[in-house]
């Protein structure tokens, strides 16, 4: 374990069931569906990359950079989109891929953006979900585990763009970041 980190949160063999499990739902649902997995970058790397060898579909792939976090822990509440899809969503089933929802704004704000763009329909499926921070009503329709509001680090998931490389999620220790 990374001396800055606490505890483990999720293992790596817990993290391999939940992708595993998210797959097949995924793979039913979309299943005879064409649409694009669309990664909500940096955070989602890791998981993205997972769950997308372990769904058995033709599917294409985007990435999207949308941020209101800065450096610190906690959200801003203003989003703005850094890079939007290189592919038009008009039209077309998205399926976007999140590391956290944590505060909702910047996943509430990518899917009405989508929406607004055109997209058929736009879902989001998580890998963590802190529904305890929620500021505006965001539900993910697929969701690896719910979590306690606890900062956490590991699979993607950075303090300052450091951590995303630990194959666990960890808690990070508060001596870090306060």
């Amino acid at each position: 374990m990374h001396k800055d980190v606490e505890r483990i949160l999720i293992s790596q063999e817990k993290l391999e069931k939940i992708v595993n499990s998210l797959a097949k739902q995924i793979e039913k649902d979309y299943n005879g569906r064409e649409f694009i997995l669309v990664g909500l970058l940096k955070g989602s790397i890791v998981f993205m990359a997972e769950l997308m060898t372990k769904i058995n579909l033709d599917f294409r792939i985007d990435f999207m950079v949308a941020s209101s976090y800065g450096g610190g822990t906690e959200s801003s509440g203003k989003v703005k989109i850094v890079k939007d899809l290189s592919i038009s969503p008009k039209d077309r089933d998205i399926l976007i891929v999140e590391d956290i929802v944590d505060s909702g704004n910047t996943l509430n704000f990518v899917v009405n953006h989508l929406v607004s763009e055109g997209a058929r329909s736009v879902e989001v499926v998580t890998l963590c979900d802190k529904p305890d921070r929620r500021k505006v009503p965001f539900t993910p329709e697929y969701c690896g585990a719910v979590i306690p509001d606890e900062f956490i680090v590991g699979y993607g998931l950075d303090y300052d763009e450091k951590y995303r490389n630990l194959p666990y999620i960890g808690v990070l220790k508060r001596s870090v970041y306060e």
